[in-house]
This record gives structure tokens, sequence and C-alpha cells, in this order.
């Protein structure tokens, strides 16, 4: 068995935090050791991290489940079965619950259970060569952890027709799809991520992440009756709040807002 801090590389490189998938022998396959290091790292994101970059180590970004953890899951109890499958939603959960963007960079191969990440994930940045599969079904079990991530962010006819058949499919069909938000040419990853990166620089880190949690807020409960008056609750108070009079100020006085003299939420 690997040692768990092995199996994940933290990287800081100043208010960006990229975390590696790091089983390249294995294309990255998901185990138990790899699922719990990638949970606690993103429920242990700093509040001065203003983006989360997760990557994959060597030709794939994640190839899934790992072949000898799976054969593990065949012998498991029921208990045992039901415990592993919330321990994957948990990592999932923790994607969308860190308080800043959480962006995927996918490359290679992205199989099984791995496109939870990217469903969960606020953007996707795919290599255009990448190939990608809800290959459950070929094995024999369903896409269940994945789904409610992975249809609330594909187009239902595509993410039905892609579940159910358990083909393989391209990048391009990927973005088309919405699982995908941006296409990469695999010889200039690293150019688009930073494309991507310096975005965000032009925002107040404290606002996007008011407005991560107004996003999540509004996608569970978008029959709330309470829902207009959280909305409304929110804008009044992004109004009032320190980056909100500094963005107002600098545009009024036709200058760049400084985030450095705002607080955060």
């Amino acid at each position: 068995m690997e040692h768990p801090e092995k199996v994940l590389i933290v990287d800081y490189s100043g208010q960006v935090l990229t975390l590696w998938l790091n089983r390249p022998h294995l294309r990255n396959a998901l185990n138990e050791e790899l699922i719990a290091r990638l949970t606690q790292a993103l429920l242990e994101v700093s509040e001065s991290v203003s983006l989360v970059i997760i990557r994959g180590m060597g030709k794939a970004f994640c190839a899934g489940a790992d072949l000898n953890y799976m054969e593990r899951m065949s012998r498991y109890t029921d208990e045992e079965n039901l415990a592993d499958a919330l321990r994957l939603e948990a990592l999932f959960a923790a994607v969308q619950a860190v308080h800043c963007p959480v962006l995927v960079i996918a490359h290679g191969a992205v199989m099984g259970g791995a496109n939870g990440l990217l469903a969960a994930a606020d953007l996707v940045a795919a290599a255009d060569d990448t190939v990608f599969a809800f290959s459950e079904v070929r094995l024999g079990i369903v896409p269940a952890v994945i789904s409610p991530y992975v249809l609330r962010r594909m187009k239902p006819a595509a993410a039905r027709e892609l579940m159910l058949t358990g083909r393989r499919f391209n990048a391009k069909e990927a973005y088309e799809a919405g699982l995908v938000t941006k296409l990469i040419s695999g010889d200039a990853i690293d150019t688009g991520i930073q494309a991507i990166a310096d975005t965000f620089a032009e925002a107040s880190p404290a606002a996007v992440a008011r407005c991560k949690r107004l996003i999540n807020h509004v996608e569970s409960h978008r029959e709330s009756e309470h829902l207009p008056q959280h909305t409304a609750r929110v804008i009044a108070d992004a109004r009032a709040s320190a980056e909100g009079r500094e963005g107002l100020l600098a545009f009024l006085q036709k200058r760049k807002p400084d985030w450095n003299n705002t607080t955060q939420p």
C-alpha cells in the first residue's frame, strides 16, 4: 500500500494551489489513499488561496478506479461498500465546497469516477486530444455517486446517452455537452492555465468566494420560496462590503481596484 503523502503533490505558487494526482504509473487511478488525501487537502484549503487547480502527473489525468482497489471492493460487505461510496461522495462534495474556484485540467484520459472531479469543479480545461468515458455500465456497475454532479453540469440528453452507453467520447463532445468549459491545445496546457489564472487576478478574491457561495446556494435552493429574499440580502451585503466599496470607487475613479485593502468575506 502506498504512503498517502506520495499519491498527491501539494504545490503552492503565490495564491494558487495546485494538487497533483501522483500515480502516473497507474494513470493516476483512484484508490483509498488518493481519495482520502485529496479530500483532506481540499478541506484544508487556506483562505489565502484564490484558485485551486487539480492536475494529473504523467500521460493521463485519471483512469478511474485502480484495479486492485476494485478487486478489494468486490470482497466488501454491504456496509463496507456503502461506507466506501460515501467517502467518494465526500471527495466530490469537498471539491464543490472549496471557498475559491476549483479548476480541473484534464489530459490523456478521464474515465469512470474521475469525471466526478470534473463535474464538481467550477471550471474544466481539457487538452483537445483527451478521451473521456462514463465506463461504469461496461463494468456491470453504474455511475451513481457522480450522477448528481454530472447531471447538474451536462446537457441532459448528452449525459443520458453517454452514461447509458459507457462509450468513449472526445474533448469536443465533452465541451459541447458542458462537461468541459475550455479546450486547450495539448502542447499549450501551461499557457492556457496561466491565461485562466490571470482572469481571476482581475477580480476581488473575496467577491469571487462570495459569488461561489451564492451559486452553490441557488443551485440547491431553486424551488425555495425564500430564494428571492436570500439573493437580495447577498447583493445588499456585497454592496456594503469593503470589496464592493473599493470596486465601485475604482470604477468611478477610472483606476484598477486595490483588493489588498479589502477584507476577506
